[in-house]
């Protein structure tokens, strides 16, 4: 059976968002919904309703203002900071070792952070931990407690406890819904 939606296309948009660490989030929630249409409706429904949840929060924020750059961080320092939060997500990230990367003192670099990305530090780590959970669920077997302390959560329970409250299920349920459409 042919998807109604047909091929995505790869249509790059003149306006640049910057997501950068969030279009992975939302271009494995598309790939997965692309697989499962054929096989598991429902699970594709629920990827594309993540994705879609995602993208309009994203949307939201920038269009309140948020993240918008404008008094926070230079693109130099962003670059940077988001490297070294990607490069380290297994480890303790504190807001002193990111002030030094971007070469703002701490008390300055909280606010520019927030100005500059639209979200405190410590959620847009945590949300970055989590994508990369959800990455490590889609393409590996490694369990879940494996995945936690990979990712930089102190163990399994504080991954279920933030994946809960960010995606409305278990890691495990949101997991097993994706193998089973990925398998069909």
């Amino acid at each position: 059976m042919e998807s109604p939606y047909g091929e995505i296309a790869d249509v790059s948009s003149p306006i640049d968002l910057e997501f950068g660490p969030l279009a992975n989030s939302l271009v494995l929630l598309l790939e997965a919904a692309k697989t499962e249409i054929e096989h598991d409706q429902e699970a594709a429904r629920t990827s594309l309703a993540t994705a879609s949840s995602i993208l309009q929060s994203e949307i939201e924020r920038r269009s309140r203002g948020e993240g918008s750059g404008t008094g926070g961080l230079a693109g130099w320092q962003m670059a940077r900071v988001r490297s070294y939060i990607d490069r380290n997500l297994h480890r303790t990230i504190h807001a002193s070792d990111l002030s030094a990367v971007a070469r703002r003192s701490t008390s300055h670099f909280s606010r520019s952070f927030k100005q500059a990305f639209g979200e405190p530090p410590h959620a847009y780590i945590v949300r970055r931990r989590l994508e990369e959970a959800c990455h490590l669920m889609l393409t590996s077997s490694v369990s879940l407690s494996e995945i936690a302390l990979s990712v930089g959560f102190s163990d399994q329970a504080h991954l279920c406890k933030l994946f809960r409250q960010a995606f409305g299920q278990s890691p495990s349920m949101w997991r097993r819904e994706r193998e089973t459409s990925w398998r069909g």
